[in-house]
């Protein structure tokens, strides 16, 4: 790897440091090298978060609420499943704070550890019939402790390959990680086709608690490639120990709200078209189509294992049709595609037949959710300057999570009814969701070309204010131009 620098300075006019290009050459092995530990890492993520959502719609109501009847104990289970993403927010604060100031690589170090032992701890809690109500206790606390791990982990990994990436293929690598949800739910659909194939005895008393278990193999070799890793060339030379210096870590946070709010608010409504039909069909649908349609669990998972394998190659597709055209084109393309497919995918649904339900779950997700998050890692984190990139692109993604990601499936259960007869109002949720990401990417500022060495840091080495806000105005600038 070669590192050249031009015409570093700083400018006394206003008192930031502002560098000139940054040629960064870097081997293909290297790149990969890197892509591949942050692929790893968000599968172990997803995987420890997911499996959670896959458990809550299969055994918990049994295990942790079984004082509760059918529709309730869904209810519960899926709030438990909604309380992990309220301490993403704060992961992803706390972590990207982390990463900004300390490096990229030791935060997302200790995200990984962190989910992967909360995780561990969730397969070897007692139930209810054991501790009693202490129990879903327990469980809320460890989902929480998940929720603030995850937090942190996406941003990092995603900001770790984009500024290691070639920059006209930054959209093409940075892909690649965010696959970690389809992997993770691969590895979930497999093991729980054993599962289910249990007798229900040994599937409420030790069954449920392998997927868990099984975390610590992907956490053990995850840990140990990610812990071989380099620091970027951007953090390491362009977010100087001097500028770093000037900043106390809270100024940080506060700074990303002062001047990157309307990234955050744009980040905010650009989830919705992604996160809610994902969570809508990898969480909600499983249990609706089991427990209301009567559909076979087998059959809903080889489905989710079909549309999983396809995600690949349309995350490649569409991110290098991202690096080429544009972040913006493709991303309206899946919001558009979401918003027209909301209500075909339950009347495919309804009619339980297995081909109509893989066409079902191909158009919503590798069609349009895989377009909108192939394009999302790279275009979060172009919309933020190097020093508070991850702190940024983490925190506007977490904090849409709570409304887009984590509420679905309890607010879907709640709007479809005990009965299942009100979907058309859940259709109609995924439909005003799609139209808020519409707004939200219209009002995004184009990113793909973007230079992510080349710009004035957002941050004065004096702590001067005029200077943040010049250095903000003229970054604001370069990205409509």
């Amino acid at each position: 790897m070669a590192i050249t620098l031009h015409n570093m300075r700083k400018n006394e006019s206003c008192g930031f440091v502002t560098m000139g290009t940054v040629n960064i050459k870097q081997s293909d092995r290297n790149i990969w090298k890197v892509v591949t530990s942050s692929f790893l890492g968000n599968t172990l993520e997803y995987y420890d978060f997911l499996v959670y959502g896959t458990a809550a719609s299969a055994v918990f109501p049994q295990i942790f609420f079984p004082e509760s009847d059918g529709f309730i104990g869904t209810l519960a289970a899926f709030g438990t499943f909604a309380v992990g993403f309220l301490a993403r927010p704060l992961g992803g604060l706390y972590f990207g704070r982390w990463g900004d100031t300390h490096g990229r690589k030791s935060a997302l170090l200790v995200t990984l550890g962190l989910m992967g032992f909360s995780t561990l701890l969730i397969g070897l809690l007692p139930d209810y019939a054991q501790i009693g109500v202490l129990a879903p206790l327990l469980l809320v606390l460890l989902r929480l402790a998940q929720g603030f791990a995850v937090g942190g982990e996406w941003g990092g990994a995603m900001v770790i390959v984009l500024e290691t990436a070639p920059e006209h293929r930054r959209g093409f690598f940075t892909a690649w990680p965010n696959t970690g949800g389809f992997s993770a739910q691969i590895l979930i659909t497999l093991i729980f086709a054993w599962v289910y194939s249990l007798p229900r005895e040994a599937l409420l008393s030790w069954g449920w608690r392998v997927p868990f278990m099984f975390s610590t193999l992907l956490l053990s070799v995850t840990y140990w490639m990610r812990s071989n890793l380099s620091e970027t060339p951007v953090f390491t030379e362009f977010v100087v120990p001097s500028v770093r210096k000037a900043v106390p870590n809270a100024n940080m946070i506060a700074a990303t709200f002062r001047d990157d709010w309307r990234s955050l608010l744009l980040i905010v409504g650009l989830r919705f078209a992604e996160a809610l039909p994902y969570f809508l069909l990898t969480v909600f649908a499983l249990s609706y189509g089991a427990n209301v349609l009567g559909i076979e669990r087998g059959t809903l998972n080889s489905a989710m294992l079909i549309v999983s394998v396809l995600a690949f190659p349309a995350h490649g597709a569409f991110a290098a049709i991202s690096d080429r055209i544009g972040r913006r084109p493709v991303y309206l393309f899946g919001a558009v595609v979401v918003f027209v497919t909301a209500f075909p995918f339950f009347l495919l649904l309804h009619t339980q037949l297995f081909p109509l339900i893989v066409l079902g779950y191909v158009i919503v997700l590798n069609i349009g959710h895989n377009a909108l998050n192939a394009v999302q890692p790279a275009l979060f984190a172009e919309l933020f300057p190097a020093d508070r990139r991850y702190t940024g692109a983490a925190a506007g993604r977490e904090i849409a999570s709570i409304l887009a990601g984590g509420l679905t499936p309890f607010i879907a259960t709640a709007l479809a009814g005990p009965n299942g007869t009100h979907w058309p109002l859940v259709a109609g949720y995924v439909m005003f969701g799609a139209t808020l990401s519409i707004i939200a990417i219209w009002k995004t500022p184009e990113t793909f070309r973007r230079n992510l060495q080349g710009e004035a840091t957002k941050v004065s080495a004096n702590g001067n204010k005029g200077g943040r806000r010049t250095a903000s105005r003229k970054a604001s600038s370069s990205l409509r131009n």
